[in-house]
């Protein structure tokens, strides 16, 4: 497999930011919607505090990931494609990355705006803060990192419902190409 995409499949660096980045967001998901519940223990902060790490991470992996598609382009749409369809995916995959680069710095700017201590990422380095604190700043950026999840969550189910749309009922190759070849063979049309 390369690494660089080509016009039928994703590269391998494209699939591993892909499924690297789906698996920490979910790992940020559930954390984030138990976090809160947690006893106000030293591990409560410790669980913050990773949450706001990995969340730096995903944004730097988003930027990285954006990098790579802008260098490396993206596979051609499978062939037999309805136009709507290629629109609608494209729109889709552009909303993705709004939402992965407004969680993370929508939650940024919440932790900065609510005036709580720096954070180390992972206990290594600082974490400048965006802006001063100002409850104005923290109330909007608390709401937009809050309903952003959501509406992440919704587009992440529509985007996996089509892939498996097209393996499943299209039968073609949409799923399988964002795959390491051989995981998941492609079916035939009848």
């Amino acid at each position: 497999m390369t690494t660089r995409n080509t016009r039928d499949r994703w590269g391998s660096v494209s699939q591993g930011l892909h499924w690297l980045i789906a698996l920490l967001i979910l790992l940020l998901g559930i954390v984030g919607l138990t976090m809160g519940e947690l006893p106000r223990t030293p591990k409560y902060f410790w669980v913050y505090t990773a949450h706001k790490s990995l969340g730096i991470t995903v944004l730097a992996l988003v930027a990285l990931r954006l990098g790579w598609r802008l260098y490396a382009g993206a596979p051609e749409p499978v062939p037999g494609t309805p136009t709507w369809q290629e629109r609608t995916a494209s729109a889709t995959h552009w909303l993705l990355y709004v939402l992965m680069f407004a969680l993370p710095l929508s939650g940024w700017v919440y932790d900065s705006a609510s005036g709580l201590r720096p954070f180390r990422w992972f206990g290594l380095v600082d974490v400048p803060k965006l802006v001063a604190p100002n409850p104005g700043a923290r109330d909007i950026s608390h709401a937009i990192h809050e309903w952003g999840f959501w509406v992440l969550i919704a587009v992440v189910v529509a985007h996996a419902g089509a892939a498996l749309y097209h393996h499943l009922f299209q039968r073609d190759a949409t799923l399988a190409r964002m795959l390491p070849q051989g995981w998941l063979a492609s079916p035939q049309k009848d």
